[in-house]
């Protein structure tokens, strides 16, 4: 009896150590080294609460790790599966939603959204897909400083659409890009009509549950969800409790909760063909050009361009108290995504960056000799940016054209010059000729035009 108890625990120590050699050779991996050190250093700093990342390439995790607390108050470390709120990342969903309904030819993308939704655009034609691409025009209710107001409110989402539609229009449709949450508020509405289904059951029974989404669902402030995770923001002075939101409000614009485990099986079902026909798929991801030709890089729901030389297939989100990314690399087949549960300099995007940069190498631009004499640009350039109006003024300089924008200090220099009157900045492409400054910043693309001096 004693033999076989000794050789019982013998046995159990055995298989223990052996666990623990193989977690412990798993973490001896250089990416999950530099990612723990990355992550461990945000959480000491009190940059963030924590997060949840997951790293897919060919077939094969690279990492799947959660880190961090996913409460504060009560010392509940983070799981793997935790539920985060994901913000803007809904937009791909919503889009994909629309083209479904494209698919079963109950609406068309070149469709007036008015034919759907009770709107007074004052004469102007806007598409379904003006408003997949942010190039409506209507301006953006979370741009519109009454709406932080309502923000808190249950009211009719009737009540948000009047209070839109009494603001004048940014701009012409197809004339810029500005990135609109209006315009996918409209589209949630839009698929509730065509449906017949509200929002929440239609991406349920039409992605979520076909896909095995179990994780994924509409966000709620008052539900019991399990591993759902709080989230904060970023201060100087610590960690603080995420403001109140009334989830009538983000909606199909980003109101979606999901963990990064559920997102990689959404991603990897949409950019394989599980999702929607390759045409709908094309359509999805590929960038419309604006009324005069110009090509942009936002697509449908997510963005499409090149990343230092990658194609990129994106979107991130940002609501309170989280920040998310999710990033597809077709060529590398490679995923990358990332979940935090912090507003503030460290989220989703900065620990994409981070793990994109130790997988792949930046390629660097191909640069043409420019023409030192830059007098023919310099001036004022004035007009509509995100949420406010930009002035900044160009002066030339023998290292290149600087900007400076009014009401700053600091002056940047434009020295990544690709031909035809456009540089690079990161990777904004930036246009400066016919008295106009055009930026492509991937999410917008801006037009400020030369004033007259």
């Amino acid at each position: 009896m004693k033999q076989s108890i000794l050789l019982s625990i013998t046995l159990i120590a055995l298989f223990s150590a052996s666990c623990q050699q193989k977690k412990k050779t798993h973490a001896d991996t250089p990416l999950e080294k530099y990612v723990d050190s990355l992550f461990q250093s945000s959480i000491d700093s009190a940059q963030i609460a924590g997060g949840s990342l997951i790293v897919f390439q060919e077939n094969k995790t690279l990492l799947k790790k959660a880190y961090g607390m996913a409460s504060l108050e009560l010392s509940v470390p983070m799981p793997v599966d935790g539920q985060f709120e994901i913000g803007s990342v809904t937009k791909q969903f919503t889009a994909a939603a629309i083209l479904k309904l494209v698919e079963a030819k109950k609406l068309a993308l070149n469709d007036d959204f008015t034919d759907y939704l009770g709107f007074d655009t004052k004469g102007r034609a806007v598409t379904i897909a003006n408003l997949l691409n942010h190039t409506s025009g209507i301006p953006s209710y979370t741009e519109i400083p009454e709406f932080w107001d309502l923000s808190i409110q249950q009211q009719p989402r009737d009540t948000l659409v009047r209070l839109v539609e009494a603001n004048e229009f940014l701009f012409e449709p197809n004339e810029a890009l500005i990135y609109n949450n209006s315009a996918y508020f409209f589209l949630g509405l839009i698929i509730e009509k065509v449906s017949g289904k509200s929002y929440e059951e239609f991406l349920k029974q039409e992605l979520f549950e076909p896909l095995g989404m179990e994780n994924t669902s509409y966000c709620s402030t008052s539900e019991v969800v399990k591993n759902k995770v709080y989230g904060y923001n970023y201060t100087p002075d610590g960690l603080q409790q995420k403001p109140y939101l009334n989830h009538t409000w983000p909606y199909a614009a980003g109101s979606l909760c999901s963990t990064a485990g559920d997102l990689l099986i959404w991603m990897r079902a949409l950019h394989t063909g599980k999702v929607l026909t390759k045409p709908m798929y094309q359509s999805l991801i590929t960038p419309d050009r604006l009324g005069d030709g110009t090509p942009v890089s936002y697509a449908k729901g997510l963005v499409n361009f090149l990343d230092n030389g990658h194609r990129e297939i994106a979107h991130g989100g940002g609501i309170n108290g989280f920040l998310s990314e999710t990033r597809y690399f077709p060529d590398e087949d490679l995923y990358i995504i990332c979940l935090v549960n912090t507003t503030g300099p460290h989220g989703g995007n900065f620990f994409a960056d981070e793990v994109t940069w130790k997988l792949l190498e930046r390629k660097e631009f191909d640069i043409v000799e420019a023409d030192s004499d830059f007098s023919a640009i310099e001036g004022t350039y004035t007009g509509l940016i995100r949420g406010a109006t930009q002035s900044l003024e160009i002066q030339s300089s023998q290292d290149g054209p600087t900007i400076q924008y009014l009401g700053q200090e600091s002056i940047d220099t434009l020295k990544t010059y690709i031909g035809n009157n456009t540089w690079m900045k990161g990777n904004n492409r930036i246009t400066i000729e016919h008295n106009q400054y055009r930026e492509d910043n991937v999410y917008n693309y801006y037009i400020l035009k030369k004033e007259n001096n």
